[in-house]
């Protein structure tokens, strides 16, 4: 063992006489451990939070949506044999979007009416694994309207787990759909209205999806749209969604106007770069607190150069050059800065990976529901560790902890033995 490294141990050990400087050492070395603790719990949290929003907003849309600009889609088989061409693309289906109106009694909801292919959209989205009630081949089959034979039978419709609390509607309950753009008569504009069944009741967990959205067959929204054999868009599944950008970029060049491809990162833009910026904000912020564990990393050195001033003098007088006395300091610096920094992975590691179990016994204990599912509308506590954040965070920790033991050790390695023995 180099003797810098043995004499820095050495001075870590308290003697009865600087059990002062121990206990600041104690105190620095767990300023470390909690910022490092921090630090990694609250990354997983928001990692977690983004991952689950980012599952979400992929279950619901589309990896890829192809639209044209002057309107709808004619030959939507076509464009689809096409589109499966590009490498990256594993499935398609199309679609159609439109704003109507829902009203069931009293109760009215503007919605986003879309229809879709039951046989191939379950090939793109994860619609059919959010439906609590119902199934997604429900939507094909038409029921008769009840006590009213000659009325024409009913087709179905799949509505949020949150529209259909506000309409007070369950599976089987019948629904009437208004479309804003009906059929022109002598009198004006009159709105087109139909009879729909609700065949299936879907819950994604995200109140805009599960407020605003209802599906119904393709068929029946080219019918009531009055849009013949178009249709808005085709929606593309890929192998790798965070390759979408150049699938897009290939998309839009190759096919030209009037096509244009946008992905779910692009339709999304807002809200991912706000959780990215705020995951790096808070980054910042908690790294403050490993800060001031330096300095308190800074203060026990110059304590220790303080009280072992003989010691450096000794030490100097038989031959130990400036640069092995700063080496002495720094490395007793690092080691509070490493074991600080093991303890706070260990103890962060610990919190993150077993997060959901602690709020559990939290709420449990004290009787205050600190994470609500009805507010954020989420099945679980989301944490997710990233062995990359944690790499960062102890590098980080470490290298804080190097830096503050600079200035005292370098103040140690200028002390003159002649000066330090004077008063002794």
């Amino acid at each position: 063992m180099p003797y810098e490294l043995f004499i820095g141990l050495r001075y870590l050990k308290a003697k009865r006489k600087s059990a002062f400087v121990s206990i600041i050492t104690l105190i620095s070395t767990a300023g470390v451990a909690l910022g490092v603790m921090a630090l990694i719990i609250v990354l997983a949290v928001m990692t977690g939070f983004e991952e689950d929003l980012k599952d979400k907003i992929l279950g619901t849309n589309a990896h890829i949506v192809v639209l044209k600009s002057n309107g709808g889609i004619g030959d939507y088989t076509a464009l689809i044999d096409r589109l499966k061409g590009f490498k990256g693309v594993v499935a398609a289906t199309p679609f159609i979007y439109s704003q109507v109106m829902i009203s069931s009694g009293k109760n009215v909801s503007g919605v986003v009416l879309r229809g879709i292919d039951a046989k191939t959209d379950p090939l793109v989205t994860n619609l059919h694994k959010s439906l609590g009630k119902g199934k997604l081949a429900d939507l094909e089959m038409k029921a008769p309207a009840p006590l009213v034979d000659s009325a024409p039978p009913r087709p179905g419709i799949i509505i949020g787990k949150e529209l259909a609390k506000s309409l007070n509607m369950h599976v089987g309950d019948p629904v009437n759909v208004i479309s804003p753009i009906g059929n022109i008569t002598p009198l004006g504009m009159v709105p087109k209205l139909k009879q729909f069944r609700v065949a299936g009741i879907f819950n994604t967990g995200m109140f805009e999806y599960d407020s605003t959205l209802a599906y119904v067959t393709l068929g029946e929204a080219q019918s009531f749209l009055g849009l013949d054999d178009t249709v808005t868009g085709i929606q593309l599944k890929v192998a790798d969604v965070y390759t979408t950008g150049e699938i897009v970029r290939q998309i839009n060049r190759e096919m030209g106007f009037p096509f244009y491809a946008r992905d779910w990162m692009q339709m999304n833009k807002n809200i991912l770069f706000a959780l990215k910026t705020e995951k790096m904000v808070m980054f910042i912020i908690l790294t403050l607190i490993v800060l001031v564990a330096a300095f308190g990393i800074a203060s026990t050195l110059f304590m220790v150069v303080m009280e072992k001033t003989k010691d450096i003098a000794i030490l100097k007088s038989m031959g130990a050059t400036g640069k092995s006395i700063m080496k002495i300091f720094v490395l007793e610096g690092l080691i509070i800065g490493i074991v600080g920094t093991a303890v706070g992975v260990f103890g962060g590691l610990l919190v993150a990976c077993n997060l959901e179990p602690i709020v559990g016994l939290v709420q449990r204990l004290t009787g205050f529901e600190l994470f609500s599912k009805d507010v954020y509308y989420l099945d679980r506590f989301p944490s997710q560790v990233v062995p990359a954040d944690v790499l960062l965070i102890s590098v980080t920790a470490v290298l804080i902890s190097f830096v503050a033991t600079l200035y005292p050790s370098w103040q140690a390695s200028r002390m003159a033995p002649a000066e330090a023995l004077r008063y002794e």
